[in-house]
């Protein structure tokens, strides 16, 4: 047989790789640090920023989107920048959903807050979650006098039979109902505000614990600086005494706001951040989309634990209820 030599050359066609302009990955990337920056270091300010910086886990989700752009720049520099903000992001928003092991050991103590949203909330479904829950603490925002009306007709004094009610028409009223036997302690709240109730349980044993139904003004025009203040009335965790001090409530506030962290920095925990909840949200519960922020909160001394965390709808309501069990120390 004879060989026959083919000539020629093999070429084999090379795609070309998209590649975005570097500049326009720095006008993606920019915003997100920044948004980390002004998180990290809680420097939010006006009226704006304070309801904005309450979107920190969506943006966070959205800064994946950045390193993306940044990838497809094929820019070092840019992707080390996008990098560190999702870097960022996850420290400050993943710990959420983490849970934490408890460490006291002492009695149970479980706690439901609910705002009632101008009295409108289905008092039926408070009563059902206080029974199925077992709640020994009930703290209601937004209580107006016929909706302590409406929770005693469906049998809440049954269950809860102590209270200190400083209910009120519109939205300012609050109210502590226990199965504990209570004292009525000195409010705190400043003037023009919602009202605060705080209470002294007696547990069996003769243990205290303080609760505070928290209820803040919104962050909204005039009220930025009554917010403040309220935060800056909340009182610190007891530490000297032997009190577990609980704030329990509406703080109209997220953990990404610098306001409501204070706070926690004076001796609290979070209870949906310690069972790894957070990002469970709250408000608004009222409309054909799922709740988008958490602004109901149960603080606890660090001192004690939290078992578990769980939210609930309530009818008529524009919050979703939240319990907490926790074991005291």
């Amino acid at each position: 047989m004879t060989k026959v030599d083919v000539g020629g050359e093999i070429r084999t066609v090379q795609r070309r790789r998209m590649r975005l302009p570097v500049p326009l990955a720095w006008i993606v990337i920019v915003p997100f640090a920044a948004w980390a920056v002004i998180r990290l270091a809680g420097l939010e300010r006006g009226m704006l920023m304070f309801q904005l910086i309450s979107g920190t886990p969506y943006v966070a989700a959205g800064s994946l989107f950045a390193l993306l752009v940044a990838a497809a720049s094929r820019s070092r520099a840019a992707m080390s920048a996008a990098l560190a903000t999702c870097a960022l992001m996850a420290i400050i928003v993943l710990p959420r959903a983490l849970p934490s092991a408890p460490t006291a050991t002492g009695p149970t103590l479980r706690i439901l807050t609910a705002n009632l949203f101008y009295g409108q909330g289905d008092a039926r479904t408070v009563v059902d979650l206080v029974r199925r829950l077992r709640a020994d603490i009930l703290n209601v925002q937004e209580l107006t006098p016929e909706a302590v009306q409406a929770l005693d007709a469906a049998g809440l004094g049954a269950r809860l039979p102590y209270r200190h009610l400083e209910d009120a028409a519109g939205s300012s009223g609050s109210g502590i109902y226990s199965r504990h036997p209570l004292t009525r302690l000195p409010d705190f709240a400043p003037a023009g505000g919602h009202n605060m109730p705080r209470a002294a349980l007696t547990l069996p044993g003769g243990r205290t614990v303080e609760v505070v139904d928290v209820h803040t003004l919104a962050p909204v025009h005039h009220n930025i600086a009554g917010w403040l203040a309220d935060f800056s009335a909340l009182p610190s965790v007891a530490s000297s005494s032997a009190t577990i001090r609980i704030l329990a409530g509406d703080f109209n506030a997220t953990l990404d706001h610098a306001a409501l962290r204070a706070v926690i920095g004076r001796g609290y925990v979070d209870a949906a951040d310690a069972t790894g909840n957070g990002l469970r949200t709250t408000w608004p519960a009222d409309q054909r989309h799922p709740p988008l922020i958490t602004i109901d909160h149960v603080l606890f001394d660090e001192r004690a634990s939290a078992v578990r965390t769980s939210t609930h709808d309530v009818p008529g309501s524009d919050h979703r209820a939240l319990f907490t069990e926790l074991r005291l120390p």
